[in-house]
């Protein structure tokens, strides 16, 4: 697969490896930055673990890094209906577990080895899930941020005599947390408004109303932003512990003349503030198979009453748009949007601070979007805040080169 790559590494790696006994498969990683990059997710195809390892089962593993250290793994099964006469595995993806690089370690060295035992259920850091309880909402988290979107239920009109909220929109709320352990089930079950207070773990204090949110897309046409209306249907794929990983489909809109519809996948991994997302437009209706898309941060997310002060930081450079939202008494909110390969400049409407990029109609549109509350603790500065965007645009454009040797 030509994510994968033969590179050396340091042969002390190896050979600490292969003095431990090691029955298993070797993977090196190496990588190009002499900064940090805490929390890199590793994927080996699960292809080429049972290559490498005839009847490799996915509860019958063992991940060590260099120093002999377990370490927690996961095996997405991207195809649960799939058949596997061959016992193959052929419904899985890839495996899955995490290093936090040094500044300066540019390469690292694990084992993967089939043990005897079961392998033991390793705490989760990251939860999606559909909320029917809460008008269809969908929400999703890891161990630093949170997020939820909208359904249909919410859009629909309230009968006469209810008091249903109705909201229509397609943007990306933000969840603030305090604590690295799940909170999503915690407070769709607190009832009432308690969730929008800090009782200890955080609070949902941003505001998407009608705009895109926190990452959230639409059609760019001479100078105006067509959006579509709440997700249409959900599909969860994968569920940690590591990574998370579901598709939120958008039914077909009006944009000048198009009629275009989207798909989201949401890739959401361990300790990290931002989430990939894949966005596949297709162009249903119209002439034109290729499109401006805009990909926002809502101009005015804060709570009645927080006198905020927004900063705004475009970086060409990188493809990067990142707020830093100082308010009152709720702390300080920093947002951001990565484009890596497609930026097309930066835009605004009344309500969205915008990324532009150009793309073909049926081919995925990849992007980053997330957030960090000072009042967690990491980022209680803008330029705190500014520095973590950079540093992970740089590890976007500088891929991790993994090989998998027996």
């Amino acid at each position: 697969m030509n994510a994968l790559h033969r590179l050396a590494v340091p042969f002390f790696s190896i050979a600490m490896i292969l003095a431990g006994g090691a029955r298993g498969a070797i993977v090196t990683v190496t990588h190009d930055l002499a900064a940090a990059r805490p929390a890199e997710t590793i994927a080996i195809p699960w292809a080429e673990i049972v290559q490498t390892l005839p009847g490799a089962l996915l509860q019958h593993l063992e991940v060590k890094d260099a120093a002999g250290r377990v370490l927690p793994y996961q095996v997405t099964n991207v195809d649960p209906g799939a058949g596997d006469p061959s016992g193959v595995g052929a419904a899985y993806g890839e495996l899955l577990f995490q290093h936090d690089f040094a500044a300066g370690e540019q390469s690292a060295a694990f084992t993967v080895e089939k043990i005897a035992a079961v392998a033991p259920v390793f705490p989760t850091k990251v939860f999606a899930r559909y909320v029917p309880e809460r008008l269809d909402d969908f929400a999703w988290e890891n161990d630093r941020i949170a997020h939820r979107t909208y359904g249909p239920a919410l859009a629909a009109p309230a009968p006469p005599g209810s008091r249903k909220e109705v909201l229509v929109t397609s943007g990306v709320d933000v969840w603030c947390k305090r604590v690295s352990y799940p909170i999503v089930d915690r407070w769709y079950n607190k009832g009432g408004d308690h969730y929008h207070h800090d009782e200890g773990e955080g609070m949902d204090m941003y505001g998407v109303h009608t705009s895109r949110g926190c990452g959230g897309t639409g059609v760019w046409v001479d100078g105006k932003l067509f959006t579509g209306r709440n997700y249409q249907t959900w599909k969860v794929i994968a569920n940690g512990p590591i990574r998370a990983i579901f598709e939120l489909t958008y039914e077909a809109w009006e944009a000048a003349g198009l009629k275009v519809a989207e798909t989201k996948r949401f890739t959401v991994d361990a300790g990290h503030n931002l989430d990939e997302i894949e966005s596949t437009f297709t162009v249903v209706a119209g002439m034109s198979k290729e499109i401006t898309v805009a990909i926002g941060l809502n101009k005015t997310p804060a709570d009645k009453g927080q006198e905020p002060v927004l900063e705004l930081t475009p970086t060409a450079a990188d493809g990067s748009l990142t707020q830093w939202i100082a308010q009152k008494t709720n702390g300080a909110l920093g947002t951001a949007i990565i484009v890596p390969a497609a930026s097309q400049g930066f835009a605004e409407d009344t309500s969205n601070h915008l990324v532009l990029a150009r793309v073909v109609s049926g081919q995925p549109l990849r992007y980053f979007a997330g957030a960090g509350w000072s009042k967690a603790g990491e980022f209680t500065t803008k330029e705190a805040w500014n520095a973590y965007v950079a540093a992970e645009a740089r590890r976007v454009h500088s891929p991790l080169k993994i090989t998998l040797t027996p």
